[in-house]
């Protein structure tokens, strides 16, 4: 009889342990990927006459950066674009990394390392999180909120904040 109760109460533990593994870790997500495919976003008209608008008519790229591996094989672009209308969008274009729990997109004033150092580093400082990553995969935009000083941040990550580690990252160079 007791070794009934204690093979029934190791089954538990095993059982909670296995259960909340699968919830933390959700090794599935390696194997599905989720594509996104968004348009440049585009702004609405301005009223101003044409000859105003001038060189503001299009979408103009202030920074630019390729993304680089960390703890998953990642690449891309990243691109930081003023609208016409003078609001700012991220745009990751052409993406591919792995898909993993609790992904976001962030705005850090970390150097971009190469390899295991670069893994860490971009909640040590300054960031902003613009986001969940909607896809590991594809082209995609995440707005820049007005009250964020582009100066201030010099790269971008895709992070994992379930684990704090960089899949990859990208250094921003003026366009």
């Amino acid at each position: 009889m007791r070794r009934r109760r204690l093979w029934a109460g190791v089954l538990a533990a095993a059982t909670l342990v296995l259960g909340l593994g699968l919830y933390w870790f959700q090794p599935w997500k390696l194997w599905q990927d989720a594509t996104v495919n968004e348009a440049l976003p585009t702004a609405a008209p301005s009223t101003a006459p044409t000859a105003q608008r001038g060189a503001a008519a299009g979408p103009r790229t202030l920074a630019q950066g390729a993304l680089i591996s960390h703890e998953h094989a990642t690449t891309g672009t990243v691109k930081l674009i003023r609208l016409p209308d003078g609001s700012r969008t991220l745009r990751l274009e052409n993406l591919d990394t792995s898909n993993g729990p609790d992904l976001r997109v962030w705005l850090s004033d970390a150097p971009v390392k190469d390899g295991v150092a670069g893994w860490r580093v971009f909640d040590d400082g300054k960031y902003v999180s613009l986001g969940k990553l909607k896809g590991n995969k594809g082209d995609q935009n995440y707005e820049i909120p007005a009250d964020v000083n582009l100066t201030d941040y010099s790269s971008v990550t895709i992070w994992c904040d379930r684990f704090d580690v960089s899949f990859g990252a990208a250094p921003l160079t003026a366009a």
